[in-house]
């Protein structure tokens, strides 16, 4: 299965799933940091307005790259039920990684967006990240984007498991659904990280 040159190329390939689909007011939101240049791109070509949302993965402890839930800048987190289960833990166990990541997720929103007023009503919203792997940060910002009455909402990503796809009861483009999934990274062939000054160049 052909990988993705950069983040670039799978925004294009992404954006061209989407462009014959019916848009009322697009509304795209890049989940940072590695999502937007991915959203930059459909934003470009379905000629829409660009935004972020900003949601942190909750780690497990001792393992903080591995998520069991995620959080945004006002809003009650997301727990992943089966990975809590699976390491024994309880959402008060968690309580202070969770405080942590909300305060981070409230810092980068000042950061990216200012306090730039963001209408989502009405509007049919298109959320972005680079891939798609538990899922639980697409979730927390999904619960985040519901509570402001959107007129739709869909979850684009160029990769995704399929284990995944099937905790969503949202609409879910991807381009790719590997049997064998492994890591987001995986299906880059260039995956560097994504810097704060590039968020903020693509926002600009």
């Amino acid at each position: 299965m052909k990988r993705f040159a950069n983040r670039q190329e799978a925004g294009r390939a992404l954006a061209a799933r989407l462009a014959d689909l019916p848009w009322h007011d697009p509304l795209v939101l890049g989940l940072p940091r590695g999502g937007v240049p991915v959203a930059k791109e459909i934003a470009q070509h379905l000629n829409a307005e660009l935004d972020v949302v900003v949601a942190r993965k909750i780690g497990a402890p001792g393992h903080p790259e591995y998520g069991v839930g995620a959080v945004t800048a006002d809003s009650e987190p997301i727990y992943d039920p089966r990975a809590l289960r699976a390491l024994n833990l309880t959402e008060e166990q968690l309580g202070r990684t969770c405080d942590e990541e909300r305060a981070e997720a409230q810092r980068r929103t000042v950061l990216y967006r200012g306090d730039k007023p963001l209408v989502i009503r009405d509007r049919d919203v298109i959320l972005v990240d680079d891939g798609l792997a538990t899922g639980v940060t697409a979730r927390a910002a999904l619960h985040w984007i519901a509570r402001r009455e959107p007129r739709s909402v869909t979850l684009a990503v160029p990769v995704a498991a399929r284990e995944s796809l099937k905790s969503f009861t949202t609409r879910v483009i991807a381009v790719l659904t590997p049997a064998h999934f492994q890591a987001v990274s995986r299906w880059y062939e260039s995956f560097d990280q994504t810097t704060d000054e590039e968020v903020l160049n693509a926002l600009s």
